[in-house]
């Protein structure tokens, strides 16, 4: 009895695609494989399904299939001469798990594969900064420790003149397998650490890692208008990658110090300005800081404490949109200490000419005092 048609072992059409195939095969792996099905006649059912999946697989025998049929691919009917079959024998179900999963775990073993690179690690820097370098934008040098590539050995992790074996936990591969029942699951080699081979005479320098601790000086360009908490990604100035892997960045982490007189809340800028007693009474001039030098602000007679002055643009240009804040001055009125008698005596009598008046001077005294008696009759 002749085989049967690979794509019909398989379940696809014959224009199926490569994972369509790979999806079928998988499905018939899964349901037929020894290691999972006891079964007598499902061993002669996977082996099938593997024998037509490796053929049609690969873009070469398919090609050859679909012209010549099995004659193509199978040695024996060709007389022994041509065909591109060779059979791979039976293979247990983590081969099968990491030939058809292995793009979920970063690729199966066996296929091309080497030493495993690993990028290096991003770092993070705290960078505190005034406010006012913050606003207007500053270039500040930095040290950083970080791994970096051992000169000596130029990453090798040898020392000069000496070799190298292949890895024996993981064959030069980098990367072991654990199965856990039909699951198995691919990671770093505890062995050589993915680098996929052993090193027996190390560089005295790094001692076999290929990396050494290194302190490096950065300059650091903050554009103006940064905020707390906003970061500078520094690319490749991380720590050196393993086994010739890409470095890693560096993220500078923006730190506000604290202002004598500012606060800052996002682009607006707040500050607490002492007014006198005259002053809030009847009006004024007051001159107020801001980060490009003075303005001044008008105060209308009878100011009360806690009023909000803005002055527009006087905030923080916005790093991304350009934007410019506002600055908040808020009143605060100061109450005279360490009166002469003097001066105790002109404001008692301004007090008893203002209670005169009632609540033409003194409103909200006025109506908080009418609330007291309303509540205590």
């Amino acid at each position: 009895m002749g085989k049967e048609d690979y794509y019909k072992t398989l379940g696809v059409e014959r224009n199926a695609s490569e994972a369509d195939i790979k999806k079928a095969y998988r499905r018939l792996a899964m349901k037929h494989h020894p290691d999972r099905n006891p079964d007598k006649s499902a061993e002669g059912k996977f082996k099938e399904a593997k024998e037509a999946y490796e053929i049609l697989s690969d873009a070469q025998k398919r090609a050859a299939y679909d012209q010549f049929g099995h004659a193509g691919v199978d040695p024996a009917a060709a007389g022994g001469a041509g065909g591109f079959y060779s059979a791979r024998g039976g293979g247990n179900f983590a081969d099968i798990f990491g030939d058809v999963f292995g793009d979920i775990f970063g690729g199966g073993r066996g296929r091309g594969g080497g030493a495993q690179v690993f990028r290096g690690a991003d770092l993070r820097y705290s960078l505190e900064l005034s406010l006012e370098d913050a606003v207007k934008g500053t270039e500040v040098r930095i040290r950083v420790p970080a791994m970096e590539t051992c000169e000596t050995c130029k990453g090798s992790g040898a020392k000069a003149g000496a070799s190298s074996t292949i890895c024996r936990t993981c064959a030069g591969h980098g990367q072991v397998r654990m199965q856990q029942g039909f699951f198995s699951i691919q990671q770093t080699c505890p062995n050589c650490h993915g680098s996929g081979k052993t090193i027996t005479d190390p560089c005295p320098t790094c001692h076999g890692a290929g990396r050494v601790q290194h302190t490096k000086t950065l300059s650091v360009k903050v554009p103006a208008g940064v905020d707390e908490g906003d970061q500078i990604r520094l690319a490749g100035e991380g720590e050196a990658g393993e086994n010739g892997g890409p470095s890693g960045d560096l993220y500078v982490q923006v730190r506000l110090k604290p202002h004598a007189l500012f606060k800052r809340q996002q682009d607006d800028l707040y500050c607490e300005m002492p007014v006198s007693f005259a002053t809030a009474v009847i009006g004024g001039e007051l001159d107020v800081p801001t980060l490009d030098g003075r303005a001044s602000i008008k105060i209308p007679a009878g100011t009360q404490s806690e009023k909000l002055f803005r002055l527009r643009g006087k905030g923080v240009r916005n790093v991304r949109s350009g934007q410019t804040g506002d600055l908040y001055c808020r009143i605060s009125l100061e109450t005279p200490v360490n009166l002469t008698a003097k001066q105790k005596e002109l404001l008692q009598e301004f007090e008893k000419s203002v209670k005169e008046g009632g609540a033409r001077h003194s409103p909200r005294e006025s109506s908080w005092v009418d609330k007291l008696k309303g509540l205590f009759g």
